[in-house]
């Protein structure tokens, strides 16, 4: 692995892992950003967030965007894979 992609693998990983963090501050617990339903109970019981009906869970999530920051986080995460 040449030096530009090991220093963009760690960029990432930490980027990921930030996002991470961030998001269980938010929280004031660790969940898995990636599960919907863990995502829809932490919205639901600490912020108050119910979703709209959409197509995908994604879809719900940038429709509510502007609801609260933690929801761009949400899918920022999400987009990193």
């Amino acid at each position: 692995m040449s030096t530009f992609g090991l220093n963009s693998e760690i960029h990432f990983m930490s980027t990921k892992a930030f996002l991470h963090q961030r998001l269980s501050v938010y929280a004031g617990r660790d969940f898995d950003p990636c599960v919907d339903d863990d995502v829809s109970e932490v919205l639901r019981n600490k912020f108050n967030i119910h979703l709209p009906q959409r197509p995908s869970f994604d879809e719900s999530l940038e429709s509510a965007t502007s609801d609260h920051e933690v929801i761009s986080l949400i899918l920022q995460y999400r987009k990193l894979g």
